[in-house]
């Protein structure tokens, strides 16, 4: 499939470094100010930490500023970090709140076409023209997903069919009657998908997807290579979060060599963690946004928890926005075996490459005896699978010496039939940690 390297805004998504770093420093500046102005929750934060918005004369001084957390919005819930009276809010979007309060947030008209803008682009660059069909199975409702394709792909002009999530019997009879270019959801759902079709006989390969936009979880390179082999299409990852704005912070081309972060709108940071001090180029640490041109609910350095680490170079596609790798995982979804930092996503990058595995696995930890066990439960793909325990065990086995070799752990890994993993409509559930029972 030969690449095409197609700008949904050239000028904006060419735009010299230098340049682009001038239109920042004004748009901070404005920033600041702003928010100092018309959000008493920045105004005290600034006041404590000793700041003033006259403060800022560089980029480099944004890290003069305080950092924004999940657990503010939390405390200002549901409208207390709001930079705009009510009836300037267009919508209103929110997390799941499954963990506690949900974090809410507000959209302006302005916002609005901010995010239309960035996800044009980001569709774009995955793909899409104006004569695509997107099937977008991302969730409607509270959830971002959906609304940020949706319009989006509205302001390319492409043709949206707005399905939403699940009913999987009702995406596969569109996939195969509508004849859609573009799908779009989570990485998961797109292979549990591809199951599905497989298991009714439906021939992916007579179909007319080309691409798929995926996002909403971390997933890996190897499972990229899966859902290309199984669907099969392009498959391009695309990265955001409600906080900041939902799908369309930044996204992969053609290239699929790192996602462009839409800089001119979402100013990133790379910081330690734990210090929260710049890494160096290419380490890997927590991204952290500044939304500069946000009006709702502007937000100054918020941590998103996420793992990430800036590429170095240019993208042959011409863009010249950063690159951020993909999400290797979270700080606060990072698990701590034994004194060793797990991630799933280390977890998926073994299992994908087993030949008699299949990318479906859950995590569980438990403590016995006072000492933390993973065990790794994970089906068998229907090729191998085979009632016969001593095959099984050498499966087992292989597995365990495969993820003790990358985690430097041990760990119990029990297999299961094929299909017996319960599937996701949207965000798969990786983690059961029983410590916290």
């Amino acid at each position: 499939m030969k690449n095409s390297h197609v700008y949904w805004n050239q000028k904006d998504e060419t735009m010299d470094v230098s340049v682009r770093a001038s239109l920042q420093l004004y748009r901070l500046k404005e920033l600041v100010w702003y928010v100092y102005d018309h959000v008493p929750f920045y105004k005290k934060k600034f006041d404590e930490k000793g700041v003033h918005p006259r403060d800022i004369r560089s980029l480099e001084d944004i890290r003069l500023l305080p950092m924004t957390t999940k657990t503010d919005l939390r405390d200002n819930y549901p409208y207390g970090l709001f930079a705009v009276p009510m009836e300037k809010i267009v919508r209103i979007h929110a997390s799941s709140g499954t963990t506690g309060k949900p974090t809410v947030v507000g959209y302006t008209a302005s916002d609005i076409a901010l995010w239309s803008e960035v996800m044009a682009r980001s569709l774009v660059s995955a793909g899409a023209t104006k004569h695509s069909i997107i099937q977008n199975a991302y969730g409607y409702g509270l959830f971002t997903g959906g609304l940020g394709v949706h319009y989006g792909a509205e302001r390319i002009g492409a043709t949206v069919i707005p399905i939403s999530g699940g009913n999987t019997a009702r995406q596969l009879l569109v996939l195969e009657d509508f004849g859609p270019d573009i799908i779009t959801c989570t990485p998961s759902y797109s292979l549990y998908l591809a199951e599905e079709a497989h298991k009714k006989g439906l021939n992916l390969h007579k179909l007319n997807l080309k691409y798929g936009l995926f996002g909403a979880e971390p997933w890996s390179e190897a499972m990229r290579d899966e859902i290309e082999r199984m669907l099969p299409i392009k498959a391009i990852n695309i990265y955001g979060l409600s906080e900041i704005i939902g799908p369309g912070v930044a996204c992969e081309c053609l290239e699929q060599k790192g996602l462009h972060i839409y800089d001119d709108h979402f100013y990133p940071e790379i910081l330690n963690p734990a210090t929260g001090e710049p890494v160096a180029p290419g380490e890997q640490g927590e991204l952290v946004i500044t939304t500069l041109t946000k009006e709702g609910i502007p937000l100054i350095r918020y941590r998103t928890r996420d793992l990430t680490r800036f590429l170095v170079g240019e993208c042959a596609c011409g863009r010249t926005y950063p690159r951020i790798d993909r999400i290797m995982g979270r700080t606060d979804d990072m698990l701590i075996i034994r004194g060793v930092n797990v991630f799933p996503s280390q977890i998926e990058e073994v299992l994908v490459q087993v030949e008699e595995a299949s990318p479906h696995y859950v995590l569980i930890v438990d403590r016995e005896n006072n000492l933390d066990v993973l065990t790794v439960m994970v089906e068998v793909n229907d090729r191998v699978f085979s009632d016969e325990i001593k095959g099984l065990e050498t499966i087992e086995q292989k597995i365990r010496h495969e993820i003790q070799n990358v985690l430097g752990i041990s760990v119990m890994v029990k297999l299961v039939e094929p299909r017996t993993i319960e599937r996701s409509e949207g965000k798969a559930k990786r983690i059961i940690d029983n410590r916290k029972l």
